[in-house]
């Protein structure tokens, strides 16, 4: 029986790149040397995050708000990192989920 992980980051909470990497971290378990930032957020979701993952991002609109560009370079990111298991043909993904 497959298990997916969901996490949720609230939008409400999250309003700093800085909120958002840590919220990820704890959520995700992420190693200790993550880096905090764009490339160290590829580099973990990429190779060291168990699939399948939803990362439900509620309220975004709320981060957008306070996040402007930062939260259009994280977004990114994520697609990237579903786009990266798609072309690898991977059965269990990472998935992001606005609302």
């Amino acid at each position: 029986m497959e298990y997916t992980m969901n996490i949720e980051i609230d939008g409400n909470c999250v309003t700093t790149e800085a909120e958002f990497h840590t919220a990820i971290s704890r959520a995700l378990n992420f190693p200790t040397y993550y880096g905090r930032n764009l490339d160290a957020l590829f580099d973990v979701l990429g190779a060291d995050v168990e699939r399948p993952v939803v990362l439900v991002w509620k309220n975004f609109a709320a981060s957008k708000a306070s996040m402007g560009d930062g939260f259009d370079r994280i977004v990114n990111v994520l697609r990237r990192v579903e786009s990266q298991d798609a072309e690898w043909g991977l059965e269990e993904t990472f998935e992001l989920q606005m609302n």
